[in-house]
C-alpha cells in the first residue's frame, strides 16, 4: 500500500523484521504498565538504528536524515511509537552539525555503540511556552564552568538519557540587541546532574509519554561542554528543531499507514447486513481520503529530508511537513476509529492507544498555529503575528 517511489526497502524491512519481535501485545502491556519500553529501545540500540546519523569514523552508519526518517516512519507503522527514541536522532543533528572535535571524539563512539543516550532536549519552559527567545533559565561563566539556575517543562525521556541538550540564557535579555541572541547549547551529563543541581518531577500524561519537569539549582556545567560559539545557540537550535519536525512528519505518516491498513483489513473483513462493511461507500470513501492525504504528506517529509541532508534551508519546508503530516494521521486515526466502531475503544485492538499517541502532534513539538504564522510570515510576507 504505497504509491510514492521508495530507496530505502531494506531498512523498511530490516526495522520491520525486528519490530516482529514486539508484537501488539508488547505495547498494549507497556502502555497499560505506563513503563518505557526498554527492551524494544535497548533491541533499536544494538542494531544500530539509533546511530544512523552518526559518521562511519565515530562508528555510525553515516546514513543522513532522510534515512533516519524512514526508520521512525517504520517503527510507528509497525505499531510502536518513535517517541520514546526520537529524540536520539534530533539531538544528535545539534552535535553533529555545531559539536568540536572533541567533543564528537568523546560522545559519539559511545552513543553508536549504545553505551550512551542522548535522548533529551531542554528548551521549554512554564513562562515561556512556545516564546523559546523569552527562556529565564541562565547559565553563568564561572571560571571553568557554567552555573546553571533555572526551570524547565515538558523534557522527554530524562530518566531514560545519560545527555541532555540544554538551551540556556549566557546573555540576560535586556542586554542582547535581538532577543534571538545571547542562548546557547550545552551538553549536560545527566548521570552527575541529577540529584546534584538537577531535580527531575516526572508528569503524568494521556500518551504514556516519559516526560517531566526539571528543576537547575546552580547546576554546574563544564565549559568545554558549551555547543558552538557562546551566544549563538537558538541558531543552532533552529537547525536541530527542523530535524526535529521532518522526523514528527514521519512518525506520524507511520501512524498514518497503520491507521489505513487496520482500517482496510477491518472493513474488509467485518460482516454486517451480510455484506463487508468496506462495501459502502461512506466507509470506503474516507479511508482513500485518508490514505491520498497521507500520501501527499510523505512527498513534503522526504523534500525537507531531501534539503537538510544537502545543508539547504528546509525551515519551510520542514514546517509544512509537519503540518500536513500530523493533520493526516489525526484524521486517519478518527477515520479508523469509526470503520471499527465500538470495537475501536476496545484496548485489545490497539486503536485508541494508537489514536491518543497520534493527537499529540497537533500540539508538540510545535503547535499548528505556529506553523501558520511561520509559513505567512516567511513564505507569503505578511506581518509578524506576535
Amino acid at each position: 500500500m504505497r504509491t510514492t517511489s521508495d530507496q530505502h526497502q531494506e531498512i523498511r524491512d530490516a526495522i520491520h523484521d525486528l519490530c516482529r519481535q514486539f508484537p501488539d501485545e508488547y505495547f498494549r502491556r507497556i502502555d497499560e504498565q505506563r513503563a518505557y519500553p526498554a527492551a524494544f529501545v535497548n533491541a533499536l540500540l544494538a542494531a544500530g538504528w539509533l546511530a544512523a546519523m552518526i559518521p562511519e569514523e565515530y562508528g555510525g552508519s553515516g546514513l543522513g536524515l532522510t534515512a533516519a526518517s524512514v526508520i521512525m516512519e517504520e517503527i510507528n507503522r509497525c505499531g510502536a511509537n518513535s517517541g520514546a527514541v526520537h529524540g536520539q536522532m534530533y539531538n544528535m543533528s545539534t552535535l553533529l552539525r555545531n559539536g568540536n572535535r572533541a567533543q564528537k571524539e568523546k560522545y559519539l563512539p559511545a552513543i553508536a555503540a549504545g553505551k550512551l543516550r542522548i535522548q533529551s532536549m531542554a528548551v521549554t519552559e512554564p513562562t515561556t511556552g512556545s516564546d523559546t527567545t523569552r527562556i529565564r533559565t541562565s547559565a553563568i561563566r564561572k571560571g571553568d564552568r557554567y552555573v546553571v539556575s533555572g526551570q524547565k517543562v515538558w523534557i522527554s525521556r530524562v530518566q531514560h538519557s545519560d545527555l541532555m541538550i540544554l538551551l540556556a540564557r549566557t546573555t540576560p535579555l535586556p542586554e542582547v540587541t535581538k532577543k534571538s541572541e545571547g542562548m546557547s547549547v550545552f551538553i549536560v551529563d545527566l548521570r552527575g546532574a541529577i540529584g546534584k543541581g538537577l531535580s527531575v518531577q516526572p508528569i503524568a500524561n494521556m500518551v504514556n509519554h516519559e516526560t517531566s519537569e526539571l528543576f537547575f539549582d546552580e547546576l554546574e556545567i563544564p565549559a568545554e561542554n558549551l555547543i558552538g560559539d557562546e551566544g549563538q545557540g537558538f541558531r543552532y537550535l533552529l537547525e536541530g528543531l527542523n530535524a526535529e519536525r521532518a522526523l514528527i512528519a514521519a512518525e506520524c505518516i507511520g501512524d498514518g499507514y497503520w491507521f489505513v491498513e487496520r482500517a482496510s483489513r477491518y472493513a474488509r473483513e467485518r460482516i454486517v447486513f451480510e455484506r463487508p462493511i468496506g462495501m459502502n461507500q461512506g466507509v470506503q470513501f474516507p479511508i482513500a481520503e485518508a490514505f491520498i492525504e497521507i500520501e501527499a504528506a510523505n512527498l513534503m517529509r522526504f523534500a525537507a529530508c531531501t534539503r537538510f541532508d544537502a545543508q539547504q534551508p528546509c525551515g519551510a519546508q520542514a514546517n509544512m511537513a509537519k503540518y500536513l503530516a500530523a493533520k493526516a494521521s489525526w484524521e486517519a486515526a478518527n477515520v479508523c476509529l469509526q470503520t471499527y466502531g465500538g470495537f475501536g475503544f476496545a484496548s485489545e485492538y490497539d486503536v485508541e492507544r494508537k489514536f491518543r499517541e497520534t493527537r499529540l502532534y497537533q500540539v508538540a513539538p510545535i503547535s499548528t498555529n505556529l506553523i501558520f504564522s511561520y509559513v505567512a510570515e516567511h513564505l507569503l510576507g505578511l506581518p509578524r503575528s506576535f
